[in-house]
């Protein structure tokens, strides 16, 4: 290899790690999510140097009916913060996930895994893990 295409090929590969950003090479996960039911939209934003994320829409009546705050349990699940993922991870973002269906909260992680999916985990201990994949919506 010639010394210039070295040049030239060290440059291109520092300019893509520039614009890749640190470990989200996969891009940036603020919109509208569709979860993996389908039942169920979640608005992601940047919230600090993370994410947080919102209901956005619900199928059929979406109460916080399991919300262990029994003064809560009324409420339309409609507004609620079900995301606070406010830590770099790795690849993603980790924090908190509230789960509605079930009234309770997990730590989370949130990472991308394509420009239009979204890998959402939730564990118990760290140990016993659950996961969907959301679709971006918009």
């Amino acid at each position: 290899m010639t010394p210039r295409r070295s040049t030239l090929r060290a440059a291109g590969l520092l300019a893509a790690l520039l614009t890749a950003g640190p470990g989200h090479a996969a891009g940036d996960p603020s919109g509208v999510w569709l979860t993996e039911t389908g039942d169920s939209k979640v608005r992601l934003a940047r919230c600090g140097a993370g994410y947080c994320g919102t209901v956005a829409s619900v199928a059929g009546k979406g109460l916080d009916a399991n919300n262990p705050d029994p003064a809560l349990r009324g409420r339309s699940v409609v507004g609620v913060q079900i995301v606070n993922a406010p830590n770099a991870s790795g690849d993603g973002y980790a924090g908190t996930l509230y789960n509605p269906k079930d009234g309770k909260t997990y730590s989370g992680t949130l990472k991308m895994t394509g420009p239009n999916t979204l890998v959402v985990s939730g564990c118990v201990m760290s140990v016993f893990c659950k996961s969907q994949t959301w679709k971006r919506a918009n």
